[in-house]
């Protein structure tokens, strides 16, 4: 604790010379910026990925159960039949998805056809994302209708309602192309609209998809009594780690099954990454502004030549002088942390609150006003240890080495 106390007196008090405490002023001033860029750093990346998580939970379900192997699986299969009876599970849909060949006006795209059973509607929050004067529906007596993402409305030149039957082709399975007439080896068959279109805000699916039901995928892809996969939704207060555990166990290993975070595994694991890199980045910046600690502790010996002979005569020991410089260091780090951390969290709150940096000038440019900030405790623990660290790292050595030389 001796160590500690002289430290401490040193941290706060007056030097014999102005330009030790500017020096040491400098020092925290570099360690505080530095950690102020790191929390609202990780705070931003941590809004954007929220915010792409917010767009998923519309559209994708909360459990959604494929084969590790193979694309198909049939309806009546006996772990599948099993897991209806699960009492965690409120809605059950089977899914059958594929890419298809869609016909426009002078324009054709591969798209993906996903078919759905009728339980969708209620596992899905479809409120959110339906646009158009129409209703969401699947089937009619011996019509057929097609819920599209946006954007692939538009790239067709269709608005939300399109007139007559829309031709959707897929290969016959099993067959070969006959290129004298290449048409004849696809099934065809037409999709109507029902007077709406859906926008998830994601390309994925606005550019890409159409909802149908689950037998217009059946007799389009030749797949009777086939489901590509099951998506499910919970019962309200179910824990959805507990229970994709359960019924991954139940399954066994020829199916998985994945949470709305695994099931855009890639988007967020980039998102991680661009994360992780900008956290390097600031690290080695911090590691910069440490350096600045070492020079305000060299001028600090200096300084306090004369109070380490009175020390010594005191009866203070070699390693215990040395150890004040030393923690005298982490003080300045660990002060400059803590202020750090306050600034930014202010700061954070503050675009939460008023949303001060704007993503566009032009107003409806982007889907939000503000760049999204996300507060993760645990990233504040994170960046104070970051922060530790380097200082143990960057000042232990020179300031050992300094203290020697002083001592002698």
């Amino acid at each position: 604790m001796f160590p500690l106390y002289i430290a401490r007196r040193y941290l706060f008090s007056r030097k014999s010379h102005h330009t030790i405490n500017i020096i040491s002023a400098i020092s925290v001033v570099g360690v505080v910026l530095a950690t102020t860029a790191l929390v609202i750093t990780l705070s931003v990346f941590n809004g954007f990925s929220d915010l792409v998580a917010s767009f998923f939970t519309a559209f994708d379900p909360q459990l959604k159960v494929s084969l590790v192997e193979g694309k198909t699986v049939s309806s009546e299969d006996s772990a599948l039949s099993r897991l209806r009876s699960n009492p965690d599970i409120a809605t059950y849909t089977e899914v059958l998805e594929d890419q298809a060949l869609i016909v426009g006006t002078n324009r054709q795209y591969v798209v993906t056809i996903k078919g759905v059973d009728d339980s969708f509607a209620e596992q899905a929050d479809l409120s959110s994302l339906l646009y158009g004067d129409g209703e969401f529906i699947l089937h009619a007596d011996v019509l057929e209708y097609g819920v599209m993402g946006i954007r692939l409305a538009s790239s067709l030149g269709l608005g939300t309602h399109y007139e007559g039957g829309l031709p959707i082709y897929a290969p016959r399975r099993g067959e070969r192309v006959n290129m004298a007439n290449p048409m004849q080896s696809f099934n065809k068959d037409e999709l109507y609209s029902p007077g709406i279109v859906f926008a998830v805000n994601q390309t994925k699916y606005d550019a890409n998809y159409i909802l149908t039901s689950i037998q217009f995928a059946r007799n389009l892809f030749d797949q009777p009594g086939q489901v590509s996969g099951i998506e499910l939704g919970l019962r309200e207060g179910v824990s959805i780690r507990r229970a994709q555990a359960n019924i991954q166990a139940q399954l066994g290993p020829r199916f998985k099954v994945e949470n709305r975070y695994e099931q855009q595994a890639d988007v967020f694991r980039i998102m991680q990454v661009e994360k992780f890199i900008a956290y390097l980045f600031l690290t080695f910046i911090l590691l910069v502004a440490s350096f600045n600690i070492i020079g305000s502790l060299s001028m600090l010996m200096i300084d306090k030549k004369a109070d380490v002979e009175t020390l010594r005569a005191l009866g203070a020991s070699n390693p215990q002088i040395g150890n004040i410089f030393l923690i005298e260091g982490w003080l300045i780090s660990g002060l400059g942390a803590i202020l750090g951390i306050i600034i930014g969290l202010l700061l954070c709150w503050g675009q939460q609150t008023f949303g001060w940096v704007k993503m566009g000038q032009s107003a409806g440019s982007f889907l939000i006003e503000a760049y999204p900030v996300s507060i993760h405790i645990a990233d504040i623990f994170v960046i104070f240890a970051t922060v530790l660290a380097v200082s143990i790292v960057a000042v232990w050595w020179p300031v050992r080495r300094m203290s020697r030389n002083l001592l002698k």
